[in-house]
């Protein structure tokens, strides 16, 4: 009996299907379920950004608000700044204004001192012997400025033109050049020289200037702008002034205005002018010195009045020597 041929086994089975089946429906079930919650969670998360931009935004508009306040008080409060130092410096100026006067004072007690002795001097001038020869009704015939004779018929002015006298006592400076021309109403020749030996009219160089009212006009309208460099030290004008101008039998005087000495010896200063302002046969000089003594010096602290101090040390012996008087101002404006 022939065997029966057996069948060929199936390839796949329903167990196998069932899990293809499964497999394919848990995959759908795991899209189905990522599309559901992926949304929500971006929608989520774009919500609570825009919130907190939003809210950053109105921390920023808050800032820009508190800034705009600090701002404007800031410049409020530099505003009262520029007030209070507009203030401290109008005080200071007052300040400084007083002590200028208080120092005026000072300087005006010790000058008064010296015009007083000036005078003395001037006063004890005409003794009981010239009293006996002259006679009681005598008047001299010349005049005087602060007790100084004026009766030379040439005058140099040698002029301190540094800045503490062109800052401070220019305008006394001008005054006195024109009260010491008006007591002059007529002279044979005017020179105008500063304390370097420097000449106001270059065109006159070495020689006299005509004196006539237009020439005095000129002279005092050019000095009032006159500021060229000194040394503040008054020796070289005058020696420049003896050397060109002096000449025997000539009434010349030198009026020499200044505030301060800077030269290294008083001693050496004097004995350079006898050399070259001898004395004649009548025991009188070439030229007569006079000075005038501009207290600006002695606006400073004590310790820095020495330059003004030994001006007035070197007039009152230069002047003395060379018949001439010193006289002090008691005031520079």
């Amino acid at each position: 009996m022939a065997r029966r041929k057996g069948r060929a086994p199936e390839e796949f089975s329903m167990s196998f299907l069932d899990v293809i089946c499964c497999g394919f429906g848990a995959i759908i079930l795991l899209l189905m379920i990522t599309k559901t919650v992926e949304p929500q969670i971006i929608e989520a998360s774009t919500v609570n950004l825009e919130g907190k931009l939003a809210k950053l935004t109105e921390q920023v508009f808050d800032i820009r608000g508190e800034t705009k306040i600090l701002n404007r008080d800031l410049n409020a409060k530099h505003e009262q700044l520029s007030e209070q130092e507009e203030k401290i410096a109008i005080l200071r100026a007052q300040r400084a204004s007083a002590k200028s006067r208080y120092d005026s004072l000072q300087v005006a007690t010790g000058s008064n001192e010296a015009i007083a002795g000036q005078l003395s001097i001037a006063k004890q001038a005409l003794t009981e012997e010239m009293q006996r020869l002259l006679g009681p009704s005598y008047k001299a015939k010349n005049q005087l400025i602060g007790g100084i004779p004026v009766d030379s018929e040439y005058i140099i002015f040698v002029i301190d033109t540094s800045g503490s006298m062109f800052s401070y006592a220019w305008e006394r400076v001008l005054k006195e050049v024109e009260a010491t021309l008006n007591i002059y109403p007529e002279v044979k020749g005017i020179q105008i020289m500063n304390d370097m030996g420097n000449y106001m009219f270059s065109s006159y160089r070495g020689r006299w200037i005509p004196d006539s009212p237009a020439r005095r006009r000129a002279i005092i309208k050019n000095l009032r702008g006159w500021n060229i460099f000194s040394n503040s030290s008054p020796v070289e004008g005058i020696q420049a002034a003896i050397r060109t101008f002096a000449r025997p039998g000539e009434k010349i005087s030198i009026y020499v205005f200044g505030d301060e000495f800077t030269g290294e010896s008083i001693t050496d200063v004097l004995d350079a002018v006898d050399r070259i302002n001898k004395v004649d046969a009548n025991g009188n000089r070439l030229v007569r010195i006079h000075a005038v003594g501009f207290p600006v010096q002695f606006i400073r602290a004590p310790n820095l009045q020495t330059t003004g101090i030994r001006f007035a040390t070197l007039m009152r012996e230069l002047t003395r020597r060379n018949g001439g008087t010193f006289v002090a101002l008691n005031d520079f404006r």
